[in-house]
């Protein structure tokens, strides 16, 4: 178990009022509607809220600071036990301020003090990023590190928007810190009650009474922050990664947007991609088409050698196998094509053209479809999928 003086984040001799500071900054840090589902900050939360409740006790904390953990579990002291339930701590803190406020009334909308879960500020709009990936990036899986300019919890006030977090906040005369109007109206049909966010406080409850002087009340400034993407290997063109809470900090402690990373293939300069394939275009002269050769050719792992058979075709496609992309929801993966293109020169120099018109007439060199037996051309394929 941690030293209650660590989980809060304050000295040993800390005085209450830094105690109930640090506390209330880790309880707006891990408060659960700041973190929906995020089971490690809500025992975060529950672990700051059972130091709180031994270090604000000044007879608990006289026996922490004695005999330490164990000085807690005789006689069936809460702060030994901890809290099982999020509504327990709500319920014990409800009055920690007296004058009927609490640090949740403070700061999370009067969910503590019997309120209806409202969630503390609005929460912060969401963001789209395109990130740009080679083929190799995408075949093995990549960690990015990029800067997103975005607004920010502001560090003066911790995200609450005002000067002082116990006295800069009072409650919207409007709406008499419900958060919202009722508007009631009455036709040969019936009543009708129509609900709206209040327009004063807009849905928060509260008015800023005393902001803070550098986000100007809002809890958030522009800046930015640099944020680590784990990109998984095979992921497609127009894939989206979405990061919670990654967005645009909320207003005044409200929760933060997410941050949606689609996924952009960069253009490689060896490589098209067909699905889970890659294809790759090798140039062979002629005598290397007729004798055969070993070609070095590029892959997304470095480069590797490919046997050409002598008459190779220009065409020709030659398969190496598991050579392309995964499968982002298997374990299978496409394969390298390598398509064969005969290299017809150009320009040809005067013993060049001798050397060629001596071959010209070679019954080897007269093309003959039929040699080629039963292969037949793409044409001729793809008339016979359509007969």
């Amino acid at each position: 178990m941690r030293d209650y003086y660590e989980v809060i984040g304050v000295e040993k001799g800390a005085t209450p009022e830094e105690i109930k500071k640090a506390y209330r900054k880790a309880a707006l840090q891990f408060h659960p509607d700041r973190n929906p589902g995020d089971s490690a900050a809500e025992d975060k939360f529950k672990e700051a809220a059972q130091a709180y409740e031994v270090l604000s006790d000044p007879a608990k904390r006289q026996r922490y600071d004695q005999f330490g953990h164990a000085g807690l579990r005789n006689g069936g002291q809460a702060g030994g036990a901890g809290f099982q339930d999020i509504n327990d701590i709500f319920s014990a803190f409800s009055d920690i301020f007296g004058s009927g406020g609490s640090v949740f009334d403070e700061m999370f909308g009067g969910r503590g003090a019997g309120g209806r879960g409202r969630r503390q500020g609005r929460p912060g709009s969401d963001l789209r990023i395109k990130l740009p990936l080679s083929l190799e990036e995408i075949a093995e899986g990549t960690e990015k590190k990029i800067k997103v300019r975005k607004f920010i919890e502001c560090t003066t006030c911790d995200g609450n928007g005002v000067s002082d977090a116990t006295s800069g906040y009072e409650s919207c005369r409007t709406c008499q810190g419900q958060g919202e109007v009722r508007q009631v109206t009455r036709s040969v049909f019936g009543q009708f009650v129509n609900v709206q966010p209040c327009p004063t406080c807009r849905g928060e409850g509260r008015i800023v009474k005393h902001p803070c002087e550098t986000c100007a009340g809002e809890g958030r400034a522009k800046g930015e922050e640099t944020i680590n993407i784990t990109v998984p290997s095979g992921v497609l063109e127009g894939h989206y990664l979405t990061l919670r809470g990654a967005g645009n900090a909320g207003l005044r402690g409200g929760q933060s947007g997410d941050l949606r990373v689609e996924i952009e293939e960069k253009a490689h300069e060896h490589f098209t991609r067909e699905g889970l394939d890659v294809y790759h275009e090798l140039y062979i002269s002629i005598p290397e088409a007729a004798l055969g050769m070993e070609a070095e050719v590029p892959t997304l792992k470095g480069r590797a050698r490919l046997q050409v058979d002598a008459g190779v075709q220009s065409g020709k496609i030659l398969r190496m196998r598991e050579r392309g992309l995964p499968d982002i929801e298997s374990t299978g993966r496409g394969d390298q094509m390598v398509r064969i293109h005969v290299w017809t020169p150009i320009s040809l120099t005067e013993e060049e053209t001798e050397l060629m018109e001596s071959l010209r007439d070679s019954p080897s060199f007269i093309p003959s479809p039929e040699s080629l037996g039963d292969r037949k051309s793409f044409f001729s394929r793809v008339k016979d999928v359509f007969s």
